[in-house]
C-alpha cells in the first residue's frame, strides 16, 4: 500500500494547474471510454452483423442460382443481375480449387467486420470459402468453392462499414479536445491569479514593496487578493507608527544619556575620583550601545528597500572592516552573486556575525558561494567559520533569542538581529559545527 501511494505521489503533478487539469481529464477520459465501449460493444456490433448478413445473403443467393443454373449462358445473366442489383463484381474460374491452408493476417484488428462476415458466410453459403481483405483497399474478395470451379466475388467495403464510426470517433476526440482546451485556458487564468498572489506575498515577505495587486480570477481568489492588500496596508501603517515611536524613544533615551556624559566630563578630576568617573563613563557608553542595539533589533531595518546588489562585494567590504578592527580573517568566494538585498541591513547582519567570531576566536574563515535549493533555484550562502569555543548544539537555538548571552562583552542582540535580517530576505541563519573546531554561522538567502 505504501509503495502504491509513493508511486502515485511521484507521478502526480505538483502544480495546481496540472492537478486541476488532471481532475478534468480523468473523468473526461473515463466518460468517453464508457461511451465508446457502449457504442463499440452494442451499436457497432449490431450494425456490423447486419451489414455482413446482407452481403453474405447476396453471395449465397448468387451461389444458389449458379448451382441450379450451371449453364454458361445462364451464368452471364446471373453475373449481370448481381452487378446491377447487389453491386457485386463476379468472376468464375473453371476447374480451380481453393487453398484453405494459407492464413491471412487480419487487416482490421479493432473492428469485428471480418469475424462477422465469416460467420454470416458460413451460415448462408454453407460451402468452402475464404476472404481476402488485403488485395484491394476498396473491396473484399470472397472466393467460394463450387463443384466445377471457384466463384470470385468482389464486394465493396462500404457495404460492410458504417460511416457512423468515423463520426462517432470525431465527436469523441473533438469534444474531448475542445472541453479540455476550454478547461486548460480557464484553469490557467485562475492559477495565474494565484501565482501572482503568491509572488506578491513572497516579495512582501522578503522586504520588497510589490504594491497592491489587482484582484482577479474566481471570487475566492479575488477575496484573497483583497485581504492581502489590506494586510499590506495594515503592516505598512504599523511599521510607520512603530518607526515614529522608536524615533521618539531614541530621542528620549539618548538625551539624558548625553546629559550624563556631559556631566561626567565637567566633574573635577583628581586621583580620588578618576577611577569612579572612568567607570561611570564606561557604563554610559555601554547603555548607549545597548539602546542602539535594542532600537536596531526592534526596527529590523524594515524601512530600507531591496535593490539588486553583489553579495560577494558586500561580504568583501564587511570583511575589510573586520580586519581593520583586528580580526584575522580569510575570504573565499566563487565569483559575483547578484540578488535583491537590503544592503545596509545585510551589512549589519554579517557585521554582527563577524564581531561575535572576532570576540571569541583567533582566526575566521568566510566563504561565499551558491548552493542548490532543490527545485526552487539556488541559495546564496555565506559561511562564517571560527576556531573559538563554539556553542553547545543543544543551546544554539537559544542563542538567537534576544538578550541571550553566552559570554561577556555582548548585549545578547547580535544573533537575534542577524537572523531577523536574514529572514526578512526570505532566508535564515543556522549555527553548526565548524571544520576549524569552533562555530559555523551559515547564512542562506534565496537567489
Amino acid at each position: 500500500m505504501k509503495l502504491s501511494t509513493s508511486w502515485l505521489r511521484r507521478v502526480m503533478p505538483r502544480g495546481l494547474l496540472g492537478r486541476s487539469l488532471l481532475i478534468v481529464l480523468v473523468p473526461l477520459i473515463v466518460l468517453q471510454a464508457v461511451a465508446l465501449q457502449i457504442f463499440y460493444g452494442s451499436h457497432l456490433d449490431v450494425i456490423s452483423r447486419r451489414l455482413a448478413a446482407g452481403v453474405a445473403g447476396d453471395v449465397g443467393m448468387v451461389v444458389e442460382l449458379l448451382t441450379r443454373h450451371p449453364a454458361e449462358d445462364e451464368r452471364g445473366w446471373i453475373f449481370r443481375e448481381a452487378a446491377w442489383r447487389f453491386d457485386l463484381n463476379l468472376a468464375f474460374e473453371e476447374g480451380a480449387q481453393l487453398n484453405l491452408t494459407a492464413q491471412r493476417p487480419a487487416s482490421l484488428p479493432l473492428l469485428p467486420l471480418e469475424e462477422d462476415l465469416d460467420r454470416a458466410l458460413r451460415e448462408r453459403v454453407r460451402l468452402a470459402f475464404d476472404t481476402d481483405w488485403q488485395s484491394d483497399s476498396r473491396s473484399v474478395i470472397i472466393r467460394v468453392q463450387l463443384a466445377n470451379g471457384v466463384l470470385h466475388v468482389e464486394a465493396p467495403r462500404k457495404r460492410l462499414f458504417a460511416n457512423t464510426l468515423y463520426l462517432f470517433v470525431i465527436w469523441v476526440v473533438g469534444s474531448s479536445a475542445l472541453l479540455f482546451a476550454v478547461a486548460a485556458v480557464f484553469m490557467k487564468n485562475q492559477v495565474r491569479s494565484i501565482r501572482r498572489l503568491a509572488d506578491a506575498a513572497e516579495s512582501f515577505g522578503m522586504g520588497r514593496d510589490p504594491g497592491p495587486i489587482k484582484p482577479e480570477g474566481a471570487a475566492e481568489v479575488r477575496q484573497a487578493a483583497a485581504a492581502f492588500n489590506q494586510m499590506q496596508a495594515r503592516i505598512r501603517r504599523f511599521i510607520t507608527q512603530r518607526t515614529d515611536m522608536l524615533a521618539g524613544i531614541s530621542h528620549d533615551l539618548r538625551t539624558p544619556l548625553t546629559r550624563m556624559r556631559l556631566g561626567l566630563t565637567m566633574l573635577p578630576r583628581d586621583e580620588a575620583n578618576e577611577e569612579d568617573i572612568h567607570a561611570l563613563t564606561e557604563d554610559v557608553e555601554e547603555m548607549e550601545r545597548m539602546v542602539a542595539a535594542y532600537l536596531a533589533f526592534a526596527r529590523g531595518e524594515v524601512v530600507e528597500q531591496a535593490v539588486e546588489a553583489d553579495l560577494t562585494e558586500l561580504v568583501r567590504d564587511v570583511a575589510s572592516r573586520a580586519r581593520r578592527d583586528g580580526a584575522t580573517l580569510t575570504l573565499e568566494s566563487k565569483g559575483p552573486l547578484t540578488l535583491a538585498l537590503r544592503r545596509d541591513a545585510l551589512r549589519r547582519c554579517l557585521g554582527n556575525l563577524l564581531d561575535n567570531a572576532r570576540r571569541h576566536a583567533r582566526s575566521i574563515a568566510v566563504t561565499v558561494e551558491a548552493v542548490p535549493r532543490g527545485e526552487n533555484g539556488q541559495w546564496a550562502q555565506v559561511l562564517v567559520d571560527d576556531d573559538g569555543p563554539g556553542i553547545p548544539a543543544e543551546t544554539r537555538e537559544e542563542a538567537f533569542k534576544p538578550f541571550a548571552s553566552f559570554s561577556a562583552g555582548g548585549t545578547g542582540l547580535g544573533l537575534a538581529i542577524a537572523r531577523d535580517i536574514a529572514r526578512a530576505h526570505g532566508g535564515d541563519i543556522a549555527l553548526l559545527d565548524s571544520p576549524l573546531g569552533g562555530l559555523r554561522a551559515r547564512v542562506r538567502l534565496p537567489i
